[in-house]
Formats: structure tokens, sequence, C-alpha cells
């Protein structure tokens, strides 16, 4: 799709310097402008860009003050970098605005499809399944029997929705995700392993993105839930009775065993791990690759480690694990020193 440079600045309330009826129609890094695209201009270290780059149009903030003549059109605008955020937006729902049915696909006789949906070729579509208006379901992906889907969310190629799930308006389900399969429950006993079965489901409110190949297992009995606005990254995985607070974003390959609740607003880096039954505060910080073995009961707390205990401790800790060589080196001098003297 193609904008004009006064379309553009419309849509961003920004104003213009330069051919008003310049067309883009992709969107590019200043320094890999290209004729036909747009490109912004918000950290200073890369103001040099804006006098070499051959993008068509560029979006600068309003105090910019070139240091020589531009021969592009200028947007300005309040904030170039949110502008270009906008942009992204327009672009990404533009790219995905596909709408009808691909065949072959199967849709159950008795489910809810609500107008303006996409479902993809190879889709499987169950019993008593309600789709809300725009949801996008692309290509062999599976929607298990009386599962929901609210307006506006797009469920990305290979998504697999088990039965009795719910899934909240604009979320974004990335390829290869498993939301609803069983939680990893069994009783030992009598040297076997007897499988619990999991009969609850997965709950996602609006707002949320998972990325592909994150596993969220469903309850064993009631729900595990995802909160709105929740940020997942990819390859997570949340067991069984997770509960997960509005706003979390959790970075990829970190594991939340079963029964944990998190608070609203945390941070969590990458390879965390978080045993089962525990509670963790709102707006906490976890390091990456901390093992996490207790509750976090003070909120705004930071920490690292495994176990994990307070960041700015960690860093002490560390250096002076960092000395333990030369420590040892040093004790061992002193003993030869005193053997000697004997």
């Amino acid at each position: 799709m193609k904008y004009t440079a006064k379309k553009l600045a419309e849509l961003l309330n920004g104003t213009i310097e330069g051919n008003p009826d310049v067309e883009v129609s992709s969107l590019t890094k200043i320094e890999e402008g290209k004729a036909g695209s747009i490109s912004f201009l918000a950290n200073p270290k890369y103001t040099h860009h804006i006098y070499s780059t051959t993008a068509s149009i560029v979006i600068v903030n309003k105090d910019f003050v070139p240091e020589k003549e531009i021969p592009i059109t200028l947007i300005r605008v309040d904030d170039a970098y949110k502008s270009f955020a906008i942009l992204l937006d327009v672009y990404n729902k533009n790219k995905y605005n596909k709408t009808g049915i691909e065949q072959p696909s199967y849709i159950s006789k008795n489910a809810f499809i609500e107008e303006d949906v996409y479902i993809g070729a190879f889709a499987y579509i169950g019993n008593n399944v309600k789709i809300g208006k725009n949801v996008k379901i692309y290509p062999n992906s599976y929607i298990g029997d009386n599962v929901q889907i609210q307006s506006n969310t797009v469920i990305l190629a290979g998504v697999k929705i088990y039965p009795d799930c719910k899934i909240g308006k604009n979320c974004i389900i990335h390829a290869g995700v498993v939301i609803g399969a069983d939680g990893f429950g069994f009783s030992t006993g009598d040297d076997k392993n007897t499988k619990i079965y999991q009969i609850g489901n997965v709950i996602i409110e609006d707002d949320v993105e998972i990325g592909a190949n994150t596993t969220i297992d469903r309850a064993t009995i009631g729900s595990t839930i995802i909160r709105k606005g929740v940020k997942l990254d990819n390859l997570i995985q949340i067991a069984h009775n997770v509960e997960i607070g509005e706003n979390t974003c959790i970075a990829g390959q970190s594991g939340i065993a079963g029964s944990t609740k998190i608070g609203k607003n945390c941070q969590i880096g990458g390879q965390v791990g978080i045993i089962g039954h525990l509670n963790i505060a709102d707006r906490v910080k976890i390091a990456a690759q901390s093992g996490i073995g207790s509750s976090i009961e003070e909120e705004d707390a930071i920490i690292q480690g495994s176990p994990a205990f307070d960041i700015c401790s960690y860093k002490k800790s560390y250096v002076y694990f960092r000395k333990l060589p030369d420590i040892e080196k040093r004790l061992s001098d002193i003993e030869k020193e005193i053997s000697g003297k004997k």
C-alpha cells in the first residue's frame, strides 16, 4: 500500500517540508533508506545519515536543525520514534489484513464465526468454537472444541489451542505456540508414575502477545491465567495453574513451574527458572539465568543469581568470588611462610 507525505503527515499530526505528493510503500532504517521508503531520525548519533540517505521521506523531531540542505521530504513531529512506531503498527495491520476462508479447511457446523474473519488453509475449527470480529487464524492451526477467541486477535501458523481455552481481544499468538496441553502432573508410588488428568483450561486476557513455540499448560482444576497486557517471548514454558499478572514481560527460555503466582509489571530475564507454588510480588525484576526457589514478597525487588538474592548483594559477592583464586594463593603463600619459620 502506498502513502503520500501529505497522508502520513495527517496520520502523525506532523508538518511537511518538501514534496507533499511524494509516495512511499515501505519502511526502512535511515542508513538503509531507498527510493520509495520512509525512515526516521530520533537518535542524534545517526544524524549524519540524513545527509546521505536515499529514503524518500524521513520523520524528524520538530526541533531538528539541519546543518546543510537536505534534498528529501521531511515530516516534523513531536516525537519521531513514537511516530515511526505508529507507522509500524499501521504497516503490520495492513500486512495481516486478510479475510475469507481458504480451502481445504475444516469448520464445525456449530462453530460461531463473526464478520471479517480470516481462516487459512488446513486450519481446524472444532465444535462450539466462538470466533470474534476481525480474528485472523493462519494455516495449519488447530482450534479445539469450545474455544473462544475475541475480536482482533491474530493466531499465526501452526498454533494449537486445546479445548475449552479462552483468548481475549487484540492478542498476537505466534507460530508454533501450544495453549492448553496437559500440565506435568503425576502421582508416584509402587514403582510407577500415575498420570493425573488435567481438566482445567487456559485463560488469556486482552492485549497479550505470546512468542513462537511457547507452551502454556492447562490447569489441573480451574485455570492457568495470563492477565491483560502480558508479553511472553519465544520458547517459554508456563506450567499448570500458573497466574501471570498484568503487563508482566518474560524473556525467552524461561520456565515457571505449577501454581506459581507472578505479580503485575514484573520483568523476568531470559533462562530464568521459577519453582512451583511461589508468589512473586508486583514490579519485581529478575536478572537472566536466575533460579527462584522461594517467594519474593517485597515489591520492586531486583534479584539475581541461583539461588537468587538482592542484586546489589549479588554483585558485591561476585567481586569476592572473582578474587577467590588470588585469596587462595595468598593464603597458600602465608602457610608456606609459616611452615618455613617452624
